[in-house]
């Protein structure tokens, strides 16, 4: 791949972003790459908010970020909001989804719906365009060519195949060319990020560098963002590339948990619908409310014992009047919180307990998982922690890992919110750093066979075909197991396909995943079907006795497979359609 720049984004639950860097800067300095600003409010962040606003026609963008939501604020106040479409973190939309179909919908803030496929590729192309503008800047204002530009598109590596090609395909609605874009996983990006690094903060300690990192160290990376928590493990090889250890593993444990955990606070003290009337009437201030009580969240430390302040919007004290019948320094009184939480002016004042508490599920949930995962055989000998991702700034997180994994190092790059997005831009110049992947599941096909004496699959599998001979069905043809290490590029075993009927023009075949190492059948519990492979013939006059060999390439961050058509030599490499 050759490019004169690349271009990546970070398209998160929470935050989004876009970075990017020269061919010559990277030869020069792999970690110079320039990132964007945001701003909105008193807040400053190395990225915006994803949140969308999009005209009443449902087809136009009218602004992304801070902007988006200031001018629903806008819309709100003069009640005409409820006309347009605004979008807020709405990448969670596709996590542990198993059927992804391309026309999935999205409801919007005040409950109108509009498709995914819509919703994202209209970000993805302001993000694109915005970054853009910005590098041809760079260059005095000389423009760039499409074909120019090599995108990098990050996905949580939990994700599974359906997610990628959705985003993949979003993407290529917003104008990136499919052969000039690459899908990132979010936790190796930022490991490579690390990796290039000087030095970096280490809890407790002196500052290290994991570019320092010999032979054989093996180390977690625990990329906490706003939705999911995305954790991989790697080992450093002999050449320097990295390998992964064990399958990408995580949960949606990120930091708008403890968001979440706030507004449920708000629901105790005055009630759900007090809640849902404020936000329906009052969009503008409910979206200040957060604003301020993230500034809070980013500030809470576990030494600090001090009471929080958290503004309070004039129309929230009187929504909850209104909704109550009573005032809500009376709403107050009553609560499981009366005795840690007061209402003075304009102002809720907490103890710092109950800050520190909106964070006790994430915390338990992250704990938890990276404790059991650090005893898996393949792990023993880890040697540290690197925390990236915006949840990962947290002190309160930091603490926690620190004090429960006490006797490895707990390193936090200086950008920890970009090194995603900037390993992102690192991958895209050099995406082999990452040599070799772990299987999460149990790849295979489903095929059939002629039934034989020696066959010893089941008779309620067997059946004749049209030609009248009989084959067992619905047999799991393994070509990759979980847990399995796979090198970039490695070719698995080559299975011959060939027509089942003389006119055939496709063969199409249904693959299928399984969390058991060893399946017999398709309909075996823990497998399921996810998306199908389709090989075009041509030709047909060869008929059933046309072949083809399939090798599935599983090492990359998508699956792609190697097709050879067996009486030309013709090799093509196909993709699987997983969206239904």
């Amino acid at each position: 791949m050759s490019a004169l720049l690349v271009a990546a984004i970070d398209f998160g639950t929470t935050y989004s972003g876009w970075a990017f860097s020269f061919e010559h800067e990277y030869e020069r300095d792999p970690t110079k790459v320039f990132a964007k600003n945001w701003s909105g409010g008193q807040l400053v962040s190395q990225k915006g908010p994803t949140c969308v606003l999009i005209h009443p026609d449902g087809k136009r963008l009218h602004s992304f970020g801070y902007e988006a939501e200031s001018k629903y604020g806008e819309l709100a106040l003069d009640k005409r909001h409820k006309q347009w479409f605004f979008f807020k973190r709405f990448k969670m939309s596709l996590y542990g989804r198993i059927g992804i179909e391309r026309n999935i919908m999205l409801e919007d803030a005040s409950g109108k719906k509009l498709t995914a496929k819509t919703v994202f590729a209209l970000s993805i192309k302001y993000l694109k365009d915005d970054l853009i503008k910005m590098s041809e800047k760079r260059l005095a204002g000389a423009g760039i060519r499409n074909y120019s530009i090599h995108w990098v598109l990050t996905v949580p590596a939990i994700w599974n195949d359906a997610a990628k090609q959705f985003m993949r395909e979003a993407a290529q609605d917003a104008g990136i060319l499919k052969e000039n874009l690459t899908i990132a996983l979010e936790p190796e990006a930022a490991s490579l990020f690390c990796r290039h690094l000087p030095v970096e903060k280490c809890l407790g300690r002196e500052k290290i560098s994991l570019s320092k990192f010999k032979a054989g160290t093996k180390y977690l990376v625990l990329d906490a963002g706003g939705g999911t928590v995305d954790i991989t493990v790697h080992e450093v090889m002999s050449n320097g590339d990295l390998r992964e250890l064990h399958k990408a593993s995580g949960g949606a444990w990120g930091g708008t948990k403890v968001d979440d955990a706030f507004e449920n606070f708000l629901t105790v003290v005055i009630g759900k619908k007090a809640v849902e009337n404020f936000k329906q009437h009052h969009m503008e201030d409910y979206i200040d409310i957060f604003r301020d009580f993230e500034i809070k969240k980013r500030e809470t430390a576990p030494s600090k014992d001090s009471k929080i302040t958290i503004r309070v919007p004039v129309s929230l004290v009187e929504m909850a009047k209104k909704t109550n019948g009573k005032p809500m320094k009376q709403s107050i009184s009553k609560s499981m919180f009366k005795e840690k939480l007061s209402l003075i002016g304009d102002k809720i004042r907490m103890e710092a307990n109950v800050m520190k508490g909106f964070f006790y599920l994430p915390l338990k949930s992250i704990l938890d998982h990276v404790g059991k995962l650090l005893s898996e055989p393949q792990i023993y000998g880890c040697s540290a922690i690197v925390m990236v991702g915006g949840f990962s700034e947290s002190t309160i997180l930091q603490e926690h890992i620190q004090n429960m994994f006490s006797d490895l190092k707990i390193v936090i790059p200086e950008e920890a919110g970009l090194a995603v997005l900037k390993g992102a831009v690192i991958f895209g110049h050099n995406p082999k750093m990452i040599a070799e992947r772990v299987c999460k599941y149990t790849y295979g096909t489903d095929i059939t066979h002629v039934a034989s004496p020696m066959c010893k699959h089941h008779r309620k599998n067997t059946r004749p075909d049209e030609y009248g001979e009989m084959r067992c069905y619905g047999i799991f043809e393994k070509h990759a197991k979980i847990g399995q290490s796979i090198r970039i590029g490695e070719q698995q075993k080559e299975c011959l396909s060939w027509p089942m009927y003389d006119d055939q023009t496709s063969v199409t075949y249904d693959i299928y995943a399984s969390s058991s190492v060893d399946p017999v059948f398709v309909t075996d519990v823990g497998c399921s079907r996810i998306g199908t492979l389709t090989i075009p013939i041509s030709d047909t006059s060869l008929g059933r006795e046309r072949r083809f060999g399939v090798s599935f390439l599983f090492g990359g961050t998508e699956i792609e497979v190697k097709v050879v058509d067996k009486t030309t030599g013709e090799v093509t490499i196909k993709t699987v359609d997983f969206l239904g």
